[in-house]
């Protein structure tokens, strides 16, 4: 795992882990005309300051289950940098040798279980993590990570009433970046989602700046203390903003799907956008570190036909 330069302070370590995940997906897009990438992509530019403030408030004995949107989580937890460069490429050495693609990244080494491609599908696996970790009594907390869109989903609501009825050390986090794919929240949702997690009995939170990685750090270590201590279920809600297209490395403002001007408030609160000099003073290091990673996925060995059958149960 890559070992950290020495930080100022707190902030500028948020803000280079932060800055780290956004480079990595620029050159992710760089890349994928190329047709070297071989897997869909759905890039996490925008959104890395819920990614980064969450795991900074997680131990890597903590487990973290993510949506198909996961390359930030997966940076952010700790994740082998060279590994998941290697898995975009469909080299042996990926995360997934080879396997997995980016939709399905894990690292259960730093606590990131496996991705998922199927909406809400993860919401259920940290649920029943919860439950274990209370029958065998583990000190640790389970995060549940998923989209506005899989509120929509079945398996959602009965994920929230089996974790406030069993009390268990789980915590939900809602990404709301307002869309489904190409639908709106308000054209689908008659509830607000907030609001309706809290009819379970569970405690939620509402935290509207999700541009602000030391709001989202600050707030959700407190919501971790508060479910270690009490070992019991927790929601919170982040809003946010996808900069790129739902899937793929382009935008949807010129097919006037969405507001270039919403795009622009985002950019002009975001740290990565006004801090040019923090950026001028890490990403050096960082585009280093993301060139030894393309080196290791280009010179790595394509699975053969042995790998076909491995791990499938």
């Amino acid at each position: 795992m890559k070992t950290h330069p020495v930080f100022a302070d707190s902030y500028e370590e948020l803000f280079y882990k932060a800055l780290r995940i956004r480079l990595f997906e620029e050159r992710i897009i760089d890349l994928y005309p190329s047709d070297k990438i071989q897997s869909p992509v759905h890039l996490s530019i925008g959104q890395e300051a819920v990614a980064v403030g969450v795991c900074q408030a997680l131990k890597p004995s903590d487990l973290l289950f993510c949506t198909y949107r996961s390359h930030a989580y997966y940076l952010a937890k700790g994740g082998n940098m060279p590994a998941m460069m290697a898995e975009l490429y469909g080299k042996v050495t990926g995360c997934g040798r080879g396997k997995a693609g980016s939709m399905h990244l894990a690292a259960p080494e730093v606590g990131l279980m496996g991705c998922s491609a199927v909406v809400a599908s993860t919401i259920p696996h940290a649920v029943g993590a919860a439950l274990a970790a209370k029958i065998q009594k583990q000190d640790r907390v389970i995060v549940a990570v998923f989209g506005d869109g899989a509120t929509d989903e079945g398996v959602y609501h009965e994920s929230l009433n089996f974790a406030a009825l069993h009390q268990l050390p789980v915590i939900f986090v809602c990404e709301n970046n307002g869309w489904a794919a190409y639908s709106k929240v308000s054209a689908r949702q008659a509830y607000s989602i907030v609001k309706h997690a809290g009819v379970y009995g569970i405690p939620t939170m509402h935290i509207p700046e999700g541009y602000d990685f030391v709001k989202v750090y600050e707030t959700f270590a407190d919501i971790v203390t508060q479910a270690q201590r009490t070992r019991s279920p927790y929601f919170v809600e982040v809003q946010m903003f996808r900069y790129m297209e739902h899937v793929g490395v382009g935008d949807d403002y010129r097919q006037g799907i969405r507001s270039r001007d919403e795009l622009e408030a985002w950019q002009a609160r975001d740290p990565l956008m006004i801090r040019k000099d923090l950026v001028a003073k890490y990403t050096p290091a960082v585009q280093s570190e993301i060139d030894a990673a393309v080196r290791y996925a280009e010179a790595s060995p394509w699975p053969g036909r042995d790998e076909l059958l491995k791990d499938v149960v």
